[in-house]
């Protein structure tokens, strides 16, 4: 196993981040926050939240942010994502349905249904699958099933069979990856969109909390319950790049407790768009930027006051956004009034998330 950033006390000090001039989002959704997408063309920010809405905010170059739109859901909403024009935003969640919000339509308040599962929709991601001249939605539920779905119809073109219930899917270029319960990750080649290219067990030894492509299709990180990002890439011929590395822990401290060690979920992972270094963030309140190819940590930072829930960089990765909220991690009761709700916006600048320069030796 490689473990990240491990260097030397003088030099640690140079990888601790800063997040006091990070600005809170206005009027922030007035539940737990379960996912956060910037769109792919805009300074905009979708935001799904368990008070059953989905919040569009626009962000202003000093971090401001005003609400644009909102619609709602009949049940808690449990993940968003936008078209890749940058004007239709889609939320999935409880009330087993997808719901859509053309912005180009000048509509700010209501959501036409696109999708529907028989079990709670869990996460979606648009696509262009190559044989087709639309954009289609892929949504993952539940009930065990991803489904394609045209939006001009109102039924799904595919419907694929998946071995447990989906906890989370990405998709950059022709590469989907579909996670589920028991450890499975389904490999899909959108060229043949209807079956799985390929099916491998994590390499992680628990529960996957979260799967994320690499920016360039060639592979994808996963995040568990137990601290720890693997690095997988797809094909067998890079096996040898693949590799994990334990994260979002903490040494336990007091007398008698210096072998134990606090293990958080790692809940989030996002690839910057530009560098394609990558954050992690997890339930212990901490996230951080680390370089895959050089498997090294670039920056950690302080505890942000709970849990984070979600995160992603704005399309110019200039914003980092992340939500502290409560993550379930510990059972509904201890959701208590008292627990922060809110997405921060942390502005990437310097050398916060280049990747680490290249020597003659060894990267």
């Amino acid at each position: 196993m490689s473990l990240f950033g491990q260097t030397s006390a003088a030099s640690s000090v140079n990888t601790t981040g800063d997040i006091s001039k990070d600005v809170a989002l206005n009027a922030p959704p007035e539940d737990g926050i379960s996912d956060l997408k910037f769109s792919p063309q805009s300074e905009h920010l979708a935001v799904a939240s368990w008070d059953k809405k989905v919040r569009i905010y626009e962000i202003n170059a000093q971090g401001g942010s005003e609400g644009k739109a909102l619609f709602e859901h009949e049940q808690p909403v449990l993940s968003c994502c936008w078209s890749k024009d940058g004007t239709k935003v889609v939320g999935v969640g409880a009330d087993k349905a997808a719901r859509m919000m053309d912005l180009s339509s000048g509509n700010t308040t209501t959501a036409q249904q696109v999708a529907a599962h028989d079990a709670p929709i869990r996460c979606a991601r648009f696509v262009d699958i190559p044989q087709q001249n639309t954009q289609m939605l892929v949504t993952g539920s539940w009930d065990k099933t991803i489904k394609y779905w045209d939006l001009r119809q109102a039924n799904p073109v595919a419907s694929v069979s998946c071995q447990e219930r989906v906890y989370s899917l990405d998709a950059v270029n022709t590469l989907l990856v579909v996670a589920t319960a028991d450890r499975y990750i389904n490999i899909v080649n959108l060229n043949d969109p209807a079956k799985f290219y390929k099916t491998i067990q994590s390499p992680l030894k628990w529960q996957t909390r979260v799967v994320t492509c690499f920016n360039d299709g060639s592979g994808f990180a996963v995040g568990s319950v137990e601290g720890r990002c693997a690095i997988q890439y797809v094909e067998d011929k890079d096996s040898s790049a693949n590799f994990s590395f334990k994260c979002h822990r903490a040494q336990q401290t007091g007398v008698g407790n210096s072998n134990n060690t606090n293990v958080f979920s790692v809940n989030a992972i996002s690839f910057h768009p530009q560098h394609g270094t990558f954050s992690t963030a997890g339930s212990d309140g901490t996230f951080h930027f680390w370089d895959k190819d050089a498997k090294h940590r670039l920056k950690g930072y302080p505890e942000v006051g709970g849990p984070i829930t979600a995160t992603d960089f704005s399309r110019q990765g200039n914003i980092f956004a992340y939500s502290v909220s409560y993550d379930w991690s510990k059972g509904y009761s201890a959701n208590t009034p008292q627990l922060a709700n809110k997405v921060m916006l942390h502005a990437v600048t310097g050398d916060e998330c280049k990747p680490r320069p290249k020597t003659g030796g060894r990267k």
